[in-house]
C-alpha cells in the first residue's frame, strides 16, 4: 500500500509539479514539514480542486 506522501505527490504533473517544486523549499524551511510532505500537500490540494471543479 502506497504511503500518503506518494499519493499526494501523484497529483503533481506538468505545471503543477513545477509549482510544487518551487514552493516546497521555502515552505519547508518555515514549517516543521519536509519538502516531500509539502509537495504531497500541494499535490493533494490540486487534486481536491480538480475534483471540486
Amino acid at each position: 500500500m502506497p504511503d500518503v506522501t506518494r499519493l499526494g505527490q501523484a497529483g503533481l504533473e506538468g505545471w503543477r509539479e513545477k509549482v510544487g517544486d518551487r514552493a516546497a523549499p521555502p515552505i519547508a524551511q518555515r514549517t516543521a514539514l519536509s519538502e516531500e510532505q509539502v509537495r504531497a500537500l500541494i499535490g493533494a490540494l490540486f487534486f481536491a480542486l480538480s475534483v471540486i471543479t
